[in-house]
């Protein structure tokens, strides 16, 4: 069974934290891990290039000549693609979907690796609680920095109820807060810690490894 240290808010070692192995020791299958990724970035993407096409830029409704007598071509609007100013021919739209589909299993399977990669490397830190009588950012940065973390890039998974910490650490260019329950494998993989208190491993648990097979 995969075990981390254990640390309490003053940094000291109070012992050793037993992982569940369903979720902290699973064999990593790099295609796997690279589709949950390209899964998720895709989902998350913004369409925002548009271009008009000749039914949407403004103008030629009229014909700009008569058809026949005049000696040119033959035209029927303004806003045709071959004139400037008409509209644009195959250019990007906001129709375009990205969406991409993965099954539930997988995805968590793959979250699974991903964290088990981060306690075969030392990198995600257990803590006995992460509670803060204020949400100050000092007093916040006070405990991080009694850990083997300090001045890394962390990805700090709390309990959801745990909102002080959270608002207390949301505004650390190195910190980033997550719930338990929104976990993900992007988030996991961008950082180099991951710190993770007590009860916050216990919800990973409940929320995730009942999926991993």
């Amino acid at each position: 069974m995969a075990k981390v240290t254990l640390y309490n808010q003053e940094g000291s070692n109070i012992g050793e934290l037993n992982l569940n192995p369903v979720l902290f020791e699973v064999a990593p299958q790099m295609a796997l891990i690279h589709q949950a990724v390209v899964v998720q970035q895709a989902n998350a993407r913004q369409v925002i290039a548009h271009t008009k096409g000749r039914s949407e830029v403004r103008g030629g409704g009229r014909k700009p000549w008569k058809q026949k007598g005049t000696g040119r071509a033959r035209h029927g609007s303004t806003r045709s693609p071959i004139w400037v100013g008409g509209g644009v021919t195959f250019g990007p739209t906001n129709e375009r979907n990205f969406h991409l589909k993965m099954n539930r299993q997988s995805r968590r399977k793959a979250l699974a690796m991903s964290l088990t990669e981060k306690v075969q490397q030392n990198r995600l830190v257990a803590i006995d609680s992460l509670q803060l009588e204020l949400a100050k950012t000092k007093n916040a940065i006070a405990i991080l920095n009694k850990l083997p973390l300090a001045g890394k890039k962390t990805l700090v998974v709390v309990e959801p109820e745990n909102r002080l910490f959270s608002r207390a650490t949301r505004n650390l260019p190195h910190i980033t807060p997550i719930s338990a329950k929104s976990l993900n494998i992007v988030d996991v993989l961008a950082h180099e810690y991951v710190l993770a208190s007590r009860e916050a491993i216990d919800v990973l648990v409940q929320t995730y490894s009942k999926d991993v097979k």
